[in-house]
């Protein structure tokens, strides 16, 4: 099996007959376990940063074993357009915060479409502006 995802941690053991047991757990919590020096020390190299990882499981009694088979560096996602547009990212925002925006104590009233996007709009346009702001600052 294949994931790709950000490694978050990685531990050393020593096993009782003196060997290295290396413990793998990415951002979401998921552990892997390899017993090969060369894996553990790439995870090791690899810690904190976007991996390929690939791994498989093994049933013992009640307990199922995930094992790294093999990590290795993944290239960062590719951005969508969509979330580098200041403007769309800014209407998402808006959007999340209309129950605040609206301010409406109840809440099955409906309001209407002229009033929220009159509500919406400038809250969306301070938005796209911070962010083309922090755009133009990291430039």
């Amino acid at each position: 099996m294949e994931a790709v995802t950000t490694l978050d941690q990685v531990r050393t053991f020593e096993t009782r007959g003196g060997n290295a047991r290396y413990v793998v757990r990415d951002v979401d919590g998921n552990e892997y376990t390899t017993f090969r020096e060369a894996i553990g020390d790439k995870a090791l190299d690899l810690k904190g940063q976007r991996v390929r990882i690939e791994y498989h499981e093994a049933q013992r009694g009640e307990y199922t074993n995930v094992y790294l088979d093999k990590v290795e560096p993944a290239p960062e996602p590719e951005r969508d357009e969509a979330d580098t547009d200041a403007e769309e990212a800014a209407w998402r925002t808006a959007v999340e915060a209309a129950p605040w925006l609206v301010g409406d104590s109840d809440p099955h009233a409906k309001t209407g479409p002229e009033e929220l996007y009159e509500t919406l709009k400038p809250f969306k346009d301070k938005v796209a502006d911070d962010i083309k702001r922090a755009e133009a600052d990291d430039r």
